[in-house]
């Protein structure tokens, strides 16, 4: 069965939170509630295994939440739950069931119509373990009998970015390969990637669905060409493989059949890390740990699905975002991470929740009336410290933020962590509270300052405070901690798209320019003067030209 598809604005919760914004929930101050409530932060917190999410410091009362958990049951969030999981045909447009979480349980028989799949996922995830055992343990050869050293995966959009992040996550737990990335269709790009490799002891994985993605194709075939400088063409079958349902074009590129990995049209690209599209990650952190990242994936999804709306993490975090987007008309989310490894992380998710919820029909056809989506923004901290938090301190903008950290370092130096950490707590408590101006007042009078320069300087050196920030500290950045966090966000942008009214899962909106640039390119490639564009567009192919 299809989502319900229930406007939120027709809901006698949305009328209510309208109503409570208006008289005064648009004034709410975090700040003001954490001094008159002392148990506020034990209150709006949630404890799951070894995460700790405190939600205290945004600008919500008990009412708040209350009518927000209210607007989750009205648009019947539950029932989309259970559709998610069941295989239901969510994704309608495209007729499809969302079932990336399938890929990650392993103790439940999971269908998809009439047919078991878990067969079929167990039998991947089989062979995934075979191949990147192999490939680690130096079994499998080269065409000249040597061990693999290095390994590229060729990809675009969810075939490169969730791998791409969950290895350069996890670069703590890595093997002795070399995993690198090609994706941009750009030649300069490839070039780079592959001027110091060796041939002899390189393998390269293609990604790709339909074995047609013109920038992975051009991509597959710019890498075959170079790698068959200096190897026979028989040599490709030992050193490319693919992940594709396009048996045909696989095995028209030269890939032995047994060296094709499958997908299936119920996973979308951006959510199929879990899949064969992970052989990169299982290859470059083994395979017992890409099997605990799958672990802890799974371990949220319960959570996910079987949690009360009130203590469930993702449904507090998506329903947050519904406060701020929808009523205070806040745009956009930042994620910090406090780790270098998560560096990748917002890249990742602006993938995976702007092409989601990137949508202004709802699930009835009509033209939405009302915000979806946000802009997902963010950089490691104490970097980013240096970079934009000045414009969420001091600036007009309102901006909620996720801070990510962890308890425990990997290498255990513990001075560097805690002012790390440090920071971390540091920046919550700065945002929240602000510098009000008797205590700028106090500061600049014992700098000495005269009354003149007091006065000419304390507008400059005021905090606003009262910027929403929502804490998610972890034990420790581990395998399957990082499956439990990206599992986390996947969900949190289905609460969304839920509550919104819209389809998350299809994409129609990268396909126009990709059926443009497929006309330009036959212009580029005839080298004539084009007309046939608007104005800009012609003078600029004609500039290109010239």
């Amino acid at each position: 069965m299809p989502l319900k598809a229930i406007n939120p604005t027709t809901t006698n919760a949305w009328k209510n939170l309208q109503q409570h914004f208006d008289q005064g929930g648009k004034d709410i101050n975090a700040k003001e509630l954490m001094q008159s409530d002392p148990a506020r932060a034990k209150e709006m917190k949630i404890r799951w295994k070894d995460f700790y999410v405190d939600y205290s410091k945004n600008r919500v009362t008990h009412e708040t939440l209350e009518l927000l958990i209210q607007l989750a049951n009205e648009v019947e969030l539950s029932d989309a739950i259970e559709k998610y999981f069941s295989g239901d045909l969510i994704n309608q447009t495209e007729g499809r069931a969302v079932l990336h979480t399938a890929l990650r349980n392993n103790a439940e028989d999971i269908f998809h119509g009439e047919k078991n799949i878990s067969a079929d996922i167990r039998k991947t995830l089989a062979k995934i373990k075979v191949f990147s055992t192999a490939v680690n343990d130096g079994s499998w050869k080269g065409h000249t009998g040597k061990a693999i050293t290095h390994v590229v995966n060729i990809g675009i959009g969810g075939s490169d970015l969730g791998p791409q992040m969950v290895v350069d996550a996890l670069k703590y737990y890595k093997t002795d390969l070399d995993v690198r990335f090609i994706s941009n269709v750009d030649g300069d790009h490839v070039m780079e990637t592959l001027k110091d490799l060796d041939r002899e002891t390189t393998l390269f994985t293609i990604v790709s669905k339909t074995f047609t993605t013109q920038e992975t194709l051009s991509n597959a075939q710019t890498v075959r060409s170079w790698f068959l400088e200096d190897a026979p063409t028989d040599a490709v079958e030992k050193h490319f493989v693919a992940v594709s349902t396009n048996l045909e074009a696989v095995s028209n590129f030269g890939i032995a059949q047994e060296n094709i990995f499958p997908m299936e049209n119920w996973v979308g690209g951006r959510f199929s890390l879990w899949s064969a599209v992970g052989l990169s990650i299982a290859c470059a952190v083994g395979f017992k740990h890409f099997n605990a990242l799958l672990e802890g994936a799974h371990e949220m999804d319960q959570h996910f699905k079987d949690q009360p709306l009130e203590g469930n993490i993702p449904v507090v975090l998506g329903l947050l975002t519904i406060w701020y987007n929808n009523f205070f008309g806040a745009e956009s989310e930042a994620l910090i991470p406090y780790t270098q490894y998560l560096q990748k992380l917002a890249p990742y998710l602006q993938q995976g929740i702007m092409e989601s919820n990137g949508k202004s029909v709802d699930r009835n056809g009509d033209k939405v009336k009302y915000q979806t989506g946000t802009i997902i923004w963010g950089e490691p901290g104490t970097n980013a410290q240096h970079a934009f938090f000045q414009l969420i301190h001091q600036g007009t903008k309102l901006i909620p933020t996720d801070f990510i950290g962890f308890k425990t370092s990997l290498y255990g130096n513990k001075d560097h962590h805690d002012k790390l950490m440090s920071n971390f707590f540091a920046q919550t408590e700065a945002l929240l509270q602000g510098k009000e101006e008797a205590e700028v007042h106090s500061e600049l009078k014992a700098q000495d300052k005269s009354p003149e320069e007091i006065e000419r300087l304390l507008p400059f050196k005021l905090f606003e405070g009262n910027k929403p920030t929502t804490t998610i500290l972890i034990d420790q950045l581990t395998p399957k901690s990082l499956g439990s966090l990206i599992a986390m966000y996947e969900h949190k942008l289905f609460v969304q798209g839920v509550i919104w009214n819209i389809y998350s899962y299809d994409q129609w909106g990268v396909e126009l320019g990709k059926q443009l640039g497929k006309a330009v390119l036959k212009d580029l490639e005839a080298g004539k003067e084009v007309i046939h564009h608007d104005a800009s567009t012609n003078t600029l192919i004609n500039r290109y030209l010239d």
